[in-house]
């Protein structure tokens, strides 16, 4: 009795990890995000949605037009051009108020949301002003890209990304020469979408993972040529301790954590967090990502930016973390950091993603079946 017992035990089938994640999902997420998770969770569980990050290195200038001949947009040149429509009408608004006064009269609800929109233009367009470009197809087209060629030097014309993924990128807004630092770089994605602003003085990427920083190397040998390249330092520290390295240097600092990367554990088995071997792992989640946060904040210069980011839907890994790193980040090292409203992003690409409308701090895109991306989570800080 006590063999067949234990020959039971050694071959009873293994609970795969999908349905561990999806059952940790439906037990926290159902509880944090109420009405909305079974469409969240409708949308984790089928084909994710990418965009089309240009190579502006790449001589591939025929790209847009095939694109747009496929129905598909740049949603940030159609953020930007919401934008500016806003400034001019807030211009018109302010001018009607103008005269209004002169009357008497007051503000009509027109021009009231015309000066809600000037209020929110200006910082607006300075984060969408880069030279990123990303096509994407309308809300509900399934359609897929093609994949990227190569131009006669071999730079491939673009790279296909989650385009939730570029947000955190649009939301540090690197100005020209600014010293960057992408404190957790590998794969490579936002790393290369930093690159195509053309801003950036200097950039650090780093990745603690060394066979996930050759994966970098690739994008970066593929996409970049190599004058660009010499501008970018690639190392493999451990990001909790980068500020021992170059403490208080850095003007933009994206922190792009790792996480429960919650549609990959929902669908592959490999590289599973909820594998039960990686339970300690998973657990840990969250000190790691407030050491690798409070690591970035202290490698900012002071007024310099931060940017948090995760694709995870878990409060416990995306508010609970940034606010824990305002209140250590005060009292045990007296840096105040600001935490900005990003609820402009959210009213700018509205129309590209679906925002979640209950964040404390940041924003969160969620996965939604006519405009399958994200998650993602991003916040920004700024070091006072």
């Amino acid at each position: 009795r006590h063999r067949h017992k234990e020959k039971w035990a050694a071959t009873a089938p293994r609970i795969p990890s999908t349905r561990l994640a999806l059952h940790h999902f439906d037990t926290s997420y159902s509880l944090h995000l109420g009405a909305l998770w079974p469409s969240v969770r409708a949308g984790l569980l089928c084909e994710q949605k990418y965009g089309a990050l240009l190579n502006n290195f790449a001589a591939a200038d025929h790209v847009p037009q095939e694109l747009e001949l496929l129905n598909a947009t740049d949603f940030i040149s159609e953020a930007s051009r919401k934008a500016q429509q806003w400034q001019r009408g807030a211009a018109v608004g302010e001018a009607a108020g103008a005269c209004q006064e002169g009357s008497g009269e007051g503000r009509t609800v027109l021009q009231a949301e015309m000066m809600t929109q000037e209020e929110m233009s200006p910082a607006l367009c300075a984060s969408i002003s880069s030279k990123i470009k990303c096509y994407t197809f309308p809300r509900g087209d399934i359609t897929r890209f093609r994949p990227a060629r190569p131009d006669s030097l071999g730079l491939l014309d673009y790279y296909l990304m989650d385009a939730a993924s570029l947000l955190p990128v649009l939301a540090l807004s690197v100005q020209p020469g600014d010293l960057v630092l992408d404190l957790c770089a590998a794969p490579g994605g936002k790393t290369l979408a930093l690159l195509q602003t053309g801003f950036c003085g200097h950039l650090a990427a780093n990745d603690v993972s060394i066979s996930r920083t050759k994966r970098l190397y690739e994008i970066l040998r593929s996409y970049v040529p190599r004058e660009v390249r010499d501008t970018v330092s690639v190392t493999s520290y451990d990001g909790r301790d980068w500020d021992q390295v170059k403490g208080g240097t850095f003007h933009k600092v994206l922190v792009d954590v790792p996480c429960t990367t919650d549609r990959h554990s929902a669908m592959e088995e490999e590289n599973n967090i909820f594998h039960r071997r990686r339970t300690k792992e998973r657990q840990m989640l969250p000190m790691l990502q407030l050491q690798l946060l409070m690591a970035g904040i202290l490698a900012a210069k002071a007024g310099g930016e931060v940017v948090y980011s995760t694709c995870s839907l878990s409060p416990l890994q995306n508010e609970c973390v940034v606010e824990r790193a305002l209140d250590i980040a005060q009292a045990q090292f007296n840096i105040s950091i600001h935490a900005e409203d990003l609820s402009r992003f959210r009213t700018l690409f509205q129309d590209t993603f679906s925002f979640s409308s209950d964040c404390r701090l940041g924003e969160l895109v969620l996965p939604h079946l006519t405009a399958n991306f994200g998650p993602m989570y991003f916040c920004k800080l700024r070091r006072m």
